[in-house]
């Protein structure tokens, strides 16, 4: 059998999908990498060209262990090679693929199942296609949710560390020259050197206080009162509410629709969903459908009692169980949802940009009116 080049394959694959994964370009590009800390894990990146190659490989007509076999040359890194070498030998040792996937123990019961479907069903290579698919989705969501939040966030703290320099050593310096100024200062000097005082005196335990709140809120992530927390404050912002909301409702009808259209159960897709989502209101809206499709509600009448889901996806969800279309219907939703998530990414940075630009401006202009105010006023007086 003659060596197959994976570097053609994976064009070819790139080419497949290409209409799915292309990615806006712009200043902050460097910041939409999928980024993991220390290195660890299996990212969702290598996920997807994972299950790329696999369904070109498969159908190409390479058998499973070979096609393991040339993905794991191809690894760089060796925690990488040896993830895909224990999943060959588990092959080799009889076990099917979902099984080898199941004990690797960094795939989702979400792909272990839906993995065991395709094989069970006989549609591997179109589950593994559509898994590719779900990835190269998910990897540009996070993209489009951090090209929104990069710009104001890089503003915001060049907004901060200006004025915090302006407070710590320029203020002082005209604080010096304002102390031979006999007269009444301005209440506006008098606030900006109040705050300056302040910044001289305690930086540092400001600087501990975040720092400390920083590292706690990172331990707590994953606490049940945080997630609560932070998806309410999220669900309440005017901008992000609607963008936020529709990169995870595109997740769950791309994640339904993949399910149900490998003949998996709605109530097991219901529980893989929820599992995998990561967003408190769906995740918790999610369990409780799951118990009233079981007590025979239909979908669509036990969505409606949550304001996750607006009232266009549940009357297009109710025709779709009425004609039993769900899978086709939850692959148009979250095709619309994508859609209009990329418009208002691009209009949210549009915006966002020349907002931020004048609050940096205001701060600056503020601190700097008050300390020349006051020799102006010295000026007057000699005049």
């Amino acid at each position: 059998m003659s060596k197959i080049d994976l570097n053609k394959l994976n064009k070819a694959a790139e080419r497949q999908q290409v209409m799915s994964s292309e990615d806006g370009k712009g200043m902050f590009d460097f910041l939409n990498k999928d980024i993991k800390l220390f290195g660890g894990g299996f990212s969702d990146k290598k996920k997807e060209r994972f299950y790329s190659e696999l369904n070109i490989l498969f159908s190409s007509g390479v058998d499973i262990r070979t096609a393991l076999e040339l993905i794991e040359e191809e690894q760089t890194k060796g925690k990488d090679k040896i993830l895909f070498s224990k999943i060959k030998e588990s092959i080799v040792a009889g076990k099917s693929f979902s099984q080898a996937i199941e004990e690797a123990s960094v795939f989702s019961n979400y792909e272990f199942y839906s993995i065991q479907i395709g094989e069970e069903s006989g549609r591997l290579n179109e589950v593994l296609k559509e898994l590719s698919l779900f990835f190269s989705k998910k990897i540009k969501q996070k993209r489009q949710l951090t090209s929104a939040l990069s710009y104001p966030a890089v503003v915001f703290l060049a907004s901060f560390g200006a004025v915090f320099f302006m407070l710590k050593f320029v203020v002082p310096m005209f604080t010096e020259v304002l102390g031979r100024f006999k007269g009444e200062l301005p209440a506006i000097t008098k606030l900006i050197i109040r705050l300056s005082n302040g910044m001289s005196h305690y930086s540092l335990y400001m600087f501990i206080v975040i720092v400390a709140i920083s590292i706690f809120l990172y331990i707590q992530r994953r606490a049940i009162w945080f997630r609560k927390s932070s998806s309410s404050i999220v669900l309440r912002l005017p901008v992000m509410k609607k963008m936020i909301s529709q990169i995870y409702l595109a997740r769950f009808c791309q994640s339904m629709h993949l399910l149900i259209s490998s003949k998996t159960p709605l109530v097991t897709s219901l529980e893989l969903v929820e599992r995998m989502i990561g967003f408190y209101p769906i995740e918790v809206s999610l369990k409780a459908i799951k118990e009233d499709v079981i007590r025979g509600q239909q979908l669509h009448i036990s969505m409606g009692k949550y304001k996750i889901y607006n009232k266009r996806m549940l009357s297009l969800i109710k025709v779709a169980e009425e004609v039993n279309q769900l899978d086709t219907m939850f692959d148009t939703l979250a095709k619309q949802y994508t859609d209009e998530v990329e418009h208002q990414t691009g209009l949210l940075g549009s915006l966002i940009e020349p907002i931020m630009i004048i609050f940096l401006g205001l701060l600056i202009s503020i601190i700097l009116v008050a300390m020349y105010l006051p020799l102006f006023q010295m000026g007057s007086s000699a005049g």
